[in-house]
């Protein structure tokens, strides 16, 4: 058995993330038996992927060209050079140093980073401004490294292109009912796969990428301790959020307690 989602994942802006909609684009479907399911060894958990890495580093491709297109990359050469040190650090750690890997320090002040498979990495400057320590790097970059091997963008991708058709058909049913007010039901339908299916299982896969990046930078040599430290430091930002049921990624304080159970549980420190 196989779960089948896709996620929207908003880590760009809204003409990035169109860019990207086919590499994190998401909904999810009812358990049904699938080819292409597998185990995988990271999580441990069945993902739907028949979505080829060839395929993967096509989209992944020309979304970077896009992206590079609208952003502009930073000058600041001891800015990229922090990033692509600790980069380096980390795809070793995670036993992907001899894959091609693109660092890149955009010049934009949202405090945000993305990753798309193919190994390019957007770190935004903002973000930088906040990341004091190295460790701090590492954590942004453990996570984003463990997006990509744990195959998140293909099981997004293969499973979105699923979700899509069960949504019409979901619409088709309900227009050719007899029920009143089909509109609204149609409307009911979106929220119900939105909020009750798609986003927790994004933040799932969220918190995966965080435990994992944690154990690239234990490997890496990096200070485990300084994950949890940085996303307080994300949260003392303040600013508004939106419940954590209506977000596509885990409120810091859930992200927090996650991590400082896992590094706990893991023996990396104590926390």
């Amino acid at each position: 058995m196989c779960e089948i989602e896709v996620e929207t994942r908003g880590r760009v802006r809204m003409s990035r993330r169109a860019l990207v909609a086919g590499l994190a684009a998401g909904s999810v479907v009812p358990l049904m038996p699938l080819a292409g399911c597998t185990t995988n060894e990271l999580t441990g958990r069945s993902q739907l992927a028949f979505i080829s890495d060839a395929q993967l580093a096509q989209m992944s491709a020309s979304a970077w060209q896009q992206v590079n297109a609208q952003e502009r990359r930073s000058t600041n050469p001891a800015m990229n050079a922090r990033l692509r040190s600790v980069g380096d650090r980390i795809t070793e750690a995670a036993g992907r140093g001899n894959q091609p890997w693109e660092f890149v320090v955009f010049d934009n002040p949202e405090k945000n980073a993305f990753v798309l498979p193919g190994g390019k990495v957007g770190y935004f400057s903002g973000l930088m401004a906040i990341s004091e320590r190295d460790d701090h790097v590492a954590t942004v970059l453990g996570h984003e490294v463990a997006h990509v091997t744990a195959r998140h963008a293909s099981e997004r991708a293969s499973q979105g292109m699923l979700a899509q058709l069960a949504a019409a058909g979901g619409q088709i049913a309900i227009a050719q009912s007899d029920i009143g007010f089909q509109r609204e039901a149609a409307a009911i339908l979106g929220l119900g796969i939105q909020f009750g299916i798609l986003m927790p299982y994004s933040r799932l896969q969220e918190l995966e990428a965080d435990r994992i990046g944690v154990d690239y930078m234990h490997t890496a040599g990096y200070d485990v301790r300084e994950a949890v430290r940085f996303w307080e430091r994300m949260n003392a930002g303040g600013g508004r959020r939106p419940p954590e049921f209506l977000s596509t990624h885990p409120d810091p304080v859930t992200r927090m307690a996650d991590l400082r159970a896992y590094i706990n549980n893991r023996g990396y420190a104590r926390l």
